[in-house]
């Protein structure tokens, strides 16, 4: 009897639970951390200084812990050298650790969001 209904009630409880079960990693990644923390596969949010734009959809950011490749692409880049920006986005698994940008937030506080449409 108690298994009858221990069956529905787990199902309720997961049912309930899914909507939150992303939130979490959402919520991680909504917090900066410095760039030295960032690891392959990960989604991020990491902040510092524009130290060089090396392509038009492409530059490396900087702060205090570690410097990385940001990849906007097919887009422009929406800062320029020297401007604070805050970016938000997946480390790719590749040779070179690069991270491909889905949200940058410019000094004004304007936030540019990008298409995941990535060449």
């Amino acid at each position: 009897m108690y298994r009858a209904a221990f069956l529905p009630a787990l199902t309720t409880a997961a049912l309930i639970a899914l909507p939150f079960v992303g939130m979490a990693g959402s919520a991680m990644a909504d917090t900066v951390i410095p760039i030295s923390e960032a690891k392959r596969g990960m989604m991020v949010t990491v902040a510092g200084t524009v130290e060089q734009i090396t392509d038009e959809d492409e530059f490396i950011l900087s702060d205090p812990s570690d410097s990385i490749r940001v990849y906007v692409g097919p887009n422009w880049v929406p800062a320029d050298v020297g401007e604070a920006v805050t970016v938000h986005g997946f480390i790719d698994n590749d040779l070179l650790r690069e991270l491909y940008a889905r949200t940058i937030t410019v000094a004004n506080g304007e936030i540019v969001t990008f298409e995941r449409i990535y060449e």
